[in-house]
C-alpha cells in the first residue's frame, strides 16, 4: 500500500512537472512567434531604408553628372546670356546637390541605427530560440531518467 502512495505521488510529482513544462514552453514559443514578428518588421524597416539610401546615392551621382554636362556646355556657349543661364542652372543644381548630400548622410545614419535595431531583435530571438531548445532538453532528460 505504501509503494501505491509513494507511485502515486511521484506521478503527481511527474505530472505537474510536465504541465509546468509545457505552460513555460508555451510562453517561450508565444515570445518566440512575437520576436520572429518583431524581427520581420525591423528587417523590412532595414531593407526599405537601405534601397531608398541606394537611391539616393544614384539621384546625386546623376545631378553631379548634370553639373559636369552643364560646365561645358557652359565652356562652350557662344554668347554670356547662355553662359549666364548655364551658371544659373548649374548653381541650382548645386545647391540641390548639397541638399541632397546632407539627406544621404541622415539617411546613412538611419539606416545604420536600423541594422543595429535589427541586430539587436536577431539576438533576442536567439536568446528566445535557445530557452525553448533549453525546455527540450530538460524534457529528454526528465523523460530519459524516468525510463
Amino acid at each position: 500500500m505504501e509503494t501505491l502512495l509513494s507511485e502515486i505521488r511521484q506521478l503527481r510529482h511527474d505530472l505537474q512537472t510536465a504541465a509546468i513544462a509545457a505552460r513555460r514552453a508555451q510562453i517561450v514559443i508565444y515570445r518566440l512567434h512575437e520576436q520572429t514578428q518583431a524581427v520581420d518588421r525591423a528587417s523590412e524597416i532595414f531593407e526599405n531604408s537601405k534601397t531608398a539610401l541606394a537611391q539616393m546615392q544614384e539621384q546625386r551621382e546623376y545631378q553631379a553628372a548634370q553639373i559636369k554636362r552643364f560646365e561645358e556646355m557652359k565652356d562652350q556657349a557662344e554668347n554670356e546670356q547662355q553662359r549666364a543661364q548655364f551658371e544659373s542652372t548649374i548653381a541650382r543644381f548645386k545647391d540641390q546637390l548639397e541638399a541632397w548630400e546632407q539627406q544621404e548622410q541622415d539617411l546613412r545614419l538611419k539606416v545604420s541605427a536600423q541594422e543595429a535595431d535589427l541586430r539587436d531583435e536577431k539576438a533576442k530571438q536567439e536568446r528566445l530560440e535557445q530557452q525553448l531548445d533549453q525546455l527540450d532538453h530538460d524534457l529528454e532528460e526528465t523523460a530519459a531518467s524516468e525510463k
